[in-house]
């Protein structure tokens, strides 16, 4: 897991290595100092050698100066080796998420992914500049200190020996009980970001029927379960803060105790005793310092095993090895075909489908809510593939074609229209990046798009929001429609997409259609029966098996169902759903 991301230093390795090169540099300098010092006292100032004075003096200004340089070096090579980390990282995962089925989505949130791009990879980023820095540079300067202490005096350096014993138990004992609340807290964070997410982008229907106050509340729980997560996990951490100053203050006594007795015997000098002193400080520094990075890394390791599942998912939907590059016309054929969302046993969604669709053919889909309407269309363009039976398109099942091939072949306009922040040309270029002006204008009049685009103060460079907020549904789906043509497509797929355009404009788009692109396999997914009526053929779902395929009067003949749907809307009803 931790040799899956460390493989997105790349780059970046260089400093990697520097930083802690610096650091231990900068150790060795500022273990010297103490060490001089002691020179300076005992062979100096208790000698009246000023001229030792000043000779270990500008040593020590030397060595001063040096740890001093190399602490800055190890600093910026460790945030330029982190962040670099962290930006390797989060491009690695965006791309391979790009790489992802539906199938795939479907296995993490939106707001879970977002949580993983941004709080989790800041995590691993501290976490990795402080292993660099502080894991290399506070054990060395805790075993130089040790080494030094014990070279002046193994009797006192023995009390730092029992005190980092003392401590390091009493660390593994925090750590451990702090981990497991810290992997408590990265999926509330998750939830605490669909909330946003969700209010946010939604934020129209919220005030449309007053909910904000709900919303409010939603969040508060969200925040608050993340408060208490972490509250709860540092008063497991925060009682490291005075055990480690209250064994640094032990030693200090013990060894001030001990030092003073044996300056007195001449068994120690001052100048070795305020050695000693300085070296107390640096082990049990460096040591708490330590004890930080553990604490990180403690918090980062729920982080890391949440970047490594987006890292190491593998999508289930692959190029063959030698993949057909061309569709050859927009012929459908549906063969035996059963599908499933996941493969736990579940029910299918869509069961024994065998449907044979000519090139050119427009095809009318109707079927209740849950019928899997939209199921079956998204196998034709392989967002999922089958569980058994197969579907071809061109004479070729689609698992043998390149996928940007197909896809390219097959343009889908979903049920959520999403427009990007940009112009409409930029969103009209979505199908078709090389697409002249004339071309986009072409594609918004058989859209019947363009009366109202050319309404616009800026016509087609109009800005469009986020999400389209400032375009009405109906514009949105048409805006929408005009960017699918743009692919030139050998299949078009609209499911339930005219549903915010009033019925002569539907026709209008329909009559468009048959007249522009005659070449073009049309299914078109709709609630309402005038749409699909005129079709050359019409799918009926029901409950994910087909109830029903044929022209409009052979289905108003024979097809209880459909003749249902029909009296019901032709006599004052309503939509599919709505019973008689």
């Amino acid at each position: 897991m931790v040799k899956r991301l460390l493989k997105e230093v790349k780059e970046y390795k260089l400093a990697s290595i520097l930083t802690p090169v610096c650091m231990i540099l900068e150790v060795i300098f500022e273990t010297l100092i103490p060490f001089l010092m002691a020179s300076i006292i005992d062979d100096g100032i208790n000698k009246s050698d000023m001229g030792h004075v000043v000779m270990i003096g500008g040593l020590m200004l030397l060595v001063a100066v040096m740890s001093l340089l190399t602490g800055i070096g190890g600093g910026a090579f460790g945030a330029r080796a982190s962040t670099g980390f962290a930006k390797n990282l989060r491009e690695a995962m965006y791309k391979n998420i790009q790489t992802f089925s539906f199938k795939n989505i479907d296995k993490f949130s939106t707001a879970g992914l977002v949580t993983r791009l941004t709080t989790d990879v800041s995590n691993v980023q501290n976490a990795y500049q402080m292993v660099l820095r502080m894991a290399m540079r506070a054990p060395f300067s805790m075993i130089c200190a040790l080494v030094m202490a014990f070279y002046i005096n193994s009797r006192i350096a023995s009390i730092y020996l029992v005190a980092v014993l003392i401590l390091a138990v009493i660390l593994v004992f925090i750590i451990k009980r702090a981990t497991a609340t810290f992997r408590q807290a990265f999926p509330k964070y998750d939830e605490l970001n669909e909330s946003v997410q969700e209010n946010v982008s939604a934020i129209r229907v919220v005030k449309a029927f007053v909910r904000e106050d709900e919303e409010i509340k939603k969040f508060k729980t969200a925040s608050q379960n993340i408060y208490d997560i972490f509250k709860k996990a540092e008063y497991n951490i925060i009682i490291n803060g005075p055990i480690m100053m209250a064994t640094v203050y032990t030693c200090i006594i013990l060894i001030s105790w001990i030092g003073a007795k044996m300056i007195v015997s001449d068994s120690l000098t001052t100048g070795e005793l305020a050695s000693l002193l300085a070296y107390c400080m640096n082990i049990l520094m460096s040591l708490m310092m330590l004890s930080l990075v553990f604490v990180m890394i403690t918090m980062s390791s729920a982080s890391i095993e949440r970047i490594a599942e987006v890292l190491n998912e593998n999508a289930d939907i692959v190029n063959p090895d030698d993949p057909v590059m061309e569709v050859k016309d927009g012929s459908i054929e549906f063969k035996d075909v059963v599908f499933s969302y996941n493969d736990n046993g579940q029910e299918p969604v869509l069961k024994d489908i065998d449907i044979t669709i000519n090139s050119g053919e427009t095809i009318g889909i109707m079927g209740g809510t849950g019928s899997s309407k939209t199921s079956l269309v998204n196998l034709i363009s392989r967002l999922y593939d089958v569980n058994a039976g197969y579907v071809k398109v061109g004479g070729i099942d689609v698992r043998n074609y390149d996928l940007e091939v197909l896809r390219n072949s097959v343009s889908v306009v979903l049920q959520n229209n999403v427009l990007f922040s940009g112009t409409i040309y930029d969103n009209l270029r979505w199908g078709n990046k090389d697409a002249t002006d004339e071309q986009c204008k072409e594609a918004c009049r058989l859209a019947c798009a363009d009366d109202f685009i050319e309404n616009f103060p800026d016509g087609y460079n109009t800005m469009i929001t986020q999400g389209g907020t400032n375009v009405s549904g109906g514009q949105k789906q048409r805006l929408c429609i005009a960017r699918a043509l743009l692919k030139n497509p050998k299949v078009l797929i609209l499911d339930d997409s005219t549903s915010a355009v009033d019925t002569a404009t539907d026709a209008r788009i329909r009559k468009a259609f048959r007249e522009y692109l005659p070449e073009t396999t049309k299914l078109i997914i709709s609630q309402r029966v005038s749409s699909v009526m005129d079709a050359d053929r019409i799918i009926v779902m029901e409950e994910g098996r087909l109830a029903g395929f044929g022209t409009h009067d052979e289905l108003l003949a024979d097809n209880e169902i459909y003749r249902d749907i029909y009296e019901t809307q032709t006599n004052g009803g309503g939509d599919f759903d709505q019973p008689n």
